[in-house]
């Protein structure tokens, strides 16, 4: 069987192997890691009474993201010290070319403004909406909005905690894992990725604990929609990731992502806050002011949605330029 992926790109990183060797490892062995791993990322939430969801005890409580955040460093560097290991035995690779299959070296500033700039693309129209209607840019150039998302446990759990080790786990160790069997990079893309989307669907089996009052369609209906999004965030993040060879690239892209939240595809668009504060209007001119409301309301949807569609024209037209690296582990095609 020739090799493929990264085995077959990058034979020399690995003493004492040859051009036409097997791959080292197996898809079933890698596969097993796949599962294996998540199931040491998450089965600790719901083995201690610090971290176990109830319906009196929310998964949003400090003291349980408190607690989830020491397991899960904990279960990502007990699978890194795996991983490492395994790299060691297995492919023969020496500590310099372990680091730079995990995109832990070198560290490519290029590689992360890069990936930032490709992901702000698809969100251009949030970005506006944020920026202009809700008048949120001043905090961006102060500083504001980082400390206030930073100074709560759940912004540490969202914007740090949480991209940080998801994306150690599923990109920097099961990725390279992957790339190092004889599944070719573009089919690690798409596969790598649904054990991240399964990885989330224990939220299922926490929101149905915590609001037992929810019909069980929403709740599952929630579970899947979660399920589909987190995947299709691990197929780009994924692709990142061999493309570029940097694991900070997919950590701050997922920080990103979290913070933005979902874009919105339907409604209008409008402040919460009307823009100047509150006006005391006669019954004379409130007509004439709550139409001006409307039609600068109907301005910024207009503006909203050609920003949308125009930013994801651009995130696909500048896909393979901006994730175009030297350091790329292989070649997705």
């Amino acid at each position: 069987m020739a090799p493929t992926g990264l085995y077959q790109q990058f034979s020399s990183y690995f003493k004492n192997t040859e051009a036409d060797a097997l791959p080292p490892l197996s898809l079933a062995f890698a596969g097993a890691l796949s599962v294996a791993y998540p199931i040491l990322y998450v089965l600790p939430f719901y083995l201690s009474s610090t971290t176990r969801p109830s319906p009196t005890l929310s998964r949003d409580a400090p003291s349980v993201i408190r607690a989830r955040i020491r397991f899960v460093y904990i279960s990502v560097t007990l699978a890194t010290l795996a991983t490492v290991y395994i790299l060691a035995t297995r492919a023969n690779a020496s500590n310099l070319d372990i680091l730079r299959l995990l995109g832990w070296y070198p560290l490519g500033i290029v590689e992360v403004a890069k990936s930032l700039l490709l992901t702000a693309l698809l969100f251009t129209g949030p970005l506006f909406e944020a920026a202009v209607v809700e008048s949120r840019w001043k905090d961006w150039i102060q500083g504001r909005a980082l400390h206030e998302s930073l100074s709560s446990w759940i912004g540490w759990r969202n914007f740090v905690a949480g991209p940080v080790t998801e994306e150690i786990l599923f990109r920097s160790l099961l990725v390279p894992l992957h790339l190092l069997t004889p599944l070719s990079p573009t089919r690690v893309v798409l596969l790598t990725p649904l054990y991240f989307g399964i990885a989330h669907v224990h939220h299922f089996y926490e929101f149905v604990l915590t609001h037992p009052h929810t019909p069980w369609a929403p709740s599952i209906f929630r579970s899947l929609f979660q399920f589909t999004y987190t995947t299709m965030f691990g197929w780009y993040a994924t692709f990142v990731f061999i493309r570029t060879g940097n694991v900070v690239a997919v950590i701050s892209a997922h920080t990103f992502c979290n913070w933005a939240g979902l874009p919105r595809l339907w409604g209008r668009v409008e402040p919460g806050v009307a823009i100047g504060g509150p006006t005391v209007r006669g019954k004379e001119d409130s007509g004439s002011e709550l139409g001006k409301e409307r039609r600068a309301h109907w301005g910024w949807s207009v503006a909203y949605y050609v920003l949308l569609v125009t930013g994801a024209v651009a995130f696909q037209q500048c896909l393979w330029t901006l994730t175009e690296s030297p350091r790329a582990l292989a070649k997705v095609v």
